[in-house]
């Protein structure tokens, strides 16, 4: 196998990744009244090792929230683990142990709602306003949008419901451009089959002279910066092991929420 041309830790991503979970008592559990700010301040410890910074908490009786900000190398599945086994642990110590349900919800969330970004995917040809007719055209034609994935609609498991969107976005090294309708055609079937076979759900790409926008449905078990870096490693070793993309990218979440929506 070849040498990956990109490796995670040799990368400069940025990033804003917001996730929110929601988790329900079983049957005949109750959830104690809201802990005082020493029981916070020790579980908020514990999450920093686990990258999750908490920013908002909603406690009530029958159900818990939270939303935390975090980093690409956290995978949702990974994040609810983490979330779930701390707040357990926390709860058993200062003797008010809850059993949480299986069930719980995930929820990607950012600035911007799924319309906002579909929208700005799609509206990149025009922005530019390339001088040459003939080229922006065939620029649109590498404007693809899938209507048969929902983004709305939630990714189900056995440990629950999740809704995680991302908005990635890579750019060409050294100030280049693609220019080529083949090459533009060639690097889109391979993103086409890198989604296929990670089980991305590609909602829309537009590929543009000196960057690549996508907004796409992730596999639950990868993370943000795992599901940057397989398209940015199939891409270059289609165009023969070549480094065609800058070390970094960005990464968003969105859903059809933003993160005014919490503190409602």
């Amino acid at each position: 196998m070849p040498n990956p041309i990109y490796k995670y830790e040799h990368l400069k991503p940025a990033f804003h990744l917001r996730y929110t979970w929601t988790g329900w008592p079983t049957a005949r559990t109750q959830i104690p009244p809201t802990p005082d700010e020493h029981f916070f301040e020790q579980l908020d410890t514990a999450w920093q090792l686990d990258n999750l910074k908490r920013i908002a908490t909603n406690w009530q009786t029958d159900k818990i929230q939270f939303t935390f900000s975090t980093v690409p190398t956290v995978s949702p599945t990974l994040f609810v683990a983490r979330v779930k086994g701390r707040l357990q642990h926390a709860l058993r110590l200062g003797g008010t142990p809850v059993r949480f349900s299986r069930k719980v919800a995930f929820r990607g969330i950012g600035e911007n709602h799924t319309f906002e970004v579909e929208n700005y995917i799609q509206t990149q040809v025009e922005k530019e306003r390339f001088v040459d007719p003939r080229f922006s055209e065939m620029l649109r034609r590498f404007t693809i949008v899938d209507p048969a994935v929902a983004l709305d609609e939630p990714s189900e498991s056995n440990s629950g419901r999740y809704w995680y969107n991302l908005h990635v976005v890579l750019v060409v090294a050294s100030r280049g451009r693609i220019r080529s309708e083949q090459d533009f055609a060639k690097l889109d079937r391979v993103v086409q089959a890198t989604a296929e076979k990670h089980q991305y759900g590609l909602a829309a790409r537009a590929w543009m002279p000196d960057h690549l926008h996508v907004a796409l449905r992730g596999h639950i078990e990868e993370s943000p910066g795992e599901i940057a870096l397989s398209i940015m490693s199939n891409t270059a070793f289609a165009m023969g092991q070549n480094a065609i993309w800058q070390p970094g990218f960005y990464v968003g979440t969105f859903s059809e929420y933003d993160v005014r929506a919490v503190g409602r």
